[in-house]
């Protein structure tokens, strides 16, 4: 794991674009095809920004999957996963395939399905974030860090849930859904290379414990201290409690 401190997001997320393309970049030279995972959220904006921009990206040569989704949200709600990935990502470059996941009805079903064909698609570049309580993906604490399937049904803790009403998703909590597909933890650390943006200031007690705090389930983003090719992009507020690596 390495980490990387910027003096603000607007560095951060373009360091993490333009390396993000750089690993996918040698990845199209080496195989000629790549396969990347992508996340959601406010960490995410500044990154997805440049990397829609970076030059020399052949997209019709790359798979998309998605990280996760909430349960019973329909696409045009604005806080729908595949809405926000469509409209910042997908409409914007002409990526070969992209594998939305659709929790609108038959979720345990779509788990199987795109689990299927993500088995067939070795990940080269994860783009993750790490979540208030210190989630990864929508692996809420205590994560499973043992089952091997792709993806599964989560329960959303309290703090996951008020973390994306104060981000402006939702108007009420009693809105925000207690359930959400989600990759696994094993899946995520599966890939080649992990790029983890994670900004501001009310993520700092997270990213303290998942850098300089045993790795445990109960901070599931700590296990990227375990991946010899995860890079994590922070700026100088979400670093701000680090001693280790300021």
């Amino acid at each position: 794991m390495q980490v990387k401190i910027f003096s603000s997001r607007s560095e951060l997320g373009q360091a993490a674009g333009k390396d993000g393309a750089r690993l996918i970049r040698e990845t199209l030279r080496t195989k000629g095809f790549a396969n990347v995972i992508l996340a959601t959220g406010v960490s995410q904006f500044e990154m997805l920004e440049t990397l829609v921009r970076e030059p020399d990206l052949d997209w019709s040569k790359i798979a998309c999957f998605h990280l996760d989704e909430y349960v019973g949200l329909p696409i045009t709600h604005p806080a729908s996963f595949r809405k926000y990935l469509k409209e910042r990502f997908a409409d914007k470059v002409p990526v070969k395939e992209f594998h939305y996941l659709n929790g609108e009805h038959d979720a345990a079903g779509e788990c199987q399905r795109v689990g299927e064909i993500l088995k067939k698609h070795p990940i080269d570049v994860a783009f993750v974030g790490i979540g208030e309580n210190g989630h990864l993906a929508f692996n809420d604490p205590p994560a499973d860090f043992e089952t091997e399937e792709p993806y599964l049904i989560v329960n959303l803790d309290p703090a996951c849930r008020r973390q994306q009403l104060g981000e402006g998703w939702f108007k009420t909590l009693d809105e925000v859904p207690k359930q959400a597909i989600s990759m696994s933890v094993r899946q995520v650390m599966k890939s080649q290379a992990i790029i983890c943006a994670c900004p501001d200031l009310r993520k700092a007690q997270a990213v303290k414990a998942c850098l300089e705090g045993p790795v445990s389930n109960m901070v599931p983003s700590s296990i990227m201290q375990q991946h010899p090719a995860a890079i994590i992009y922070l700026d100088k507020d979400s670093a701000s409690l680090l001693t280790r690596y300021q």
